[in-house]
């Protein structure tokens, strides 16, 4: 993105239809460019390009989920290689990374989403972590998802993860965000 990203907190109407799974709460961004769901009770914090979701309230923070989104052009972006475009966002990570496993791949009627996971240690406190990247992309929206979380988090990370991954959703716009729309019955 390359305009600064602005926010705005709406009340949600009495009957609106938004729903999360269990112990979450639900991410809209641009009226539906992304959506996700997110554990209840994390810390959101918007910058230049991202949002960033943390666990407490950094610097006392153990997890940190971060998206960013961008619009393309009306095409069919079907066979773009979204695993070769993530081998690339990872190996250009500054941070020495050793990557764990194969690339995940998930195909779903909406979109298609990669990801991969890789150890290294952080610099500031020498202390060993582990990030996962994705890329996804569905109805003309392409959106990249990081976590970083410390390696004895890794139970409560991985389950706000497979969270997002679930619940996730690209460019299904809503015209009044503070109805909602019904829940998908794949989400639930």
């Amino acid at each position: 993105m390359s305009k600064k990203l602005n926010y705005q907190s709406l009340k949600m109407k009495a009957n609106h239809k938004w729903t999360a799974r269990p112990g979450c709460q639900i991410f809209v961004a641009d009226r539906g460019a992304v959506r996700m769901d997110v554990p209840q009770g994390w810390v959101m914090k918007i910058d230049e390009v991202s949002v960033k979701f943390y666990d407490g309230e950094p610097p006392d923070d153990d997890i940190r989920l971060e998206v960013s989104f961008m619009r393309l052009p009306p095409a069919d972006w079907s066979n773009f290689p979204l695993a070769d475009a993530l081998r690339d966002v990872a190996e250009n990570d500054t941070r020495p990374c050793e990557v764990c496993g194969d690339i995940t791949i998930i195909k779903r009627p909406d979109l298609r989403l990669v990801w991969l996971e890789s150890d290294f240690v952080d610099p500031v406190e020498n202390r060993p972590a582990r990030s996962r990247i994705m890329l996804a992309m569905g109805n003309n929206i392409q959106s990249t998802i990081t976590m970083d979380y410390w390696i004895e988090d890794a139970a409560r990370a991985v389950a706000a993860w497979n969270n997002v991954v679930h619940s996730l959703r690209l460019g299904i716009y809503i015209a009044d965000p503070t109805t909602g729309v019904a829940r998908d019955p794949q989400l639930n």
